[in-house]
């Protein structure tokens, strides 16, 4: 009976032993899917970031754009306005330079 009992041990042993080593087998590959994990979420950070840059310069680049467009729009606008203002000043000139000269002749 002895025997019988000392196999059931051995046979007991054998088992922990045998889901020990599984045990040991799942807890590497857990190990190695963490790691993975780690190294694609570092991976899809940086990818992100990069992103986030590109598109962060190309909204900056096209702002810029459209300020540099309202500024040519602007001088356009008060280029054409000086020109009016002097036009209007070269029609009342003679006007002005005669009230003028009346004015200091005592007219």
């Amino acid at each position: 009976m002895e025997d019988t009992e000392k196999t059931l041990l051995q046979q007991i042993r054998e088992k922990e032993q045998e889901y020990a080593t599984k045990l040991e087998a799942v807890k590497k590959e857990t190990d190695a899917a963490i790691a993975s994990a780690q190294a694609d979420a570092e991976s899809l950070l940086c990818t992100a970031d990069s992103a986030a840059k590109k598109e962060a310069e190309e909204l900056y680049w096209q702002e810029k754009g459209k300020i540099e467009a309202g500024i040519a729009d602007l001088r356009l606008s008060s280029e054409s306005e000086r020109e009016a203002a002097v036009d209007r000043g070269k029609k009342n000139l003679t006007r002005a330079v005669g009230r003028i000269t009346g004015y200091v002749a005592g007219e």
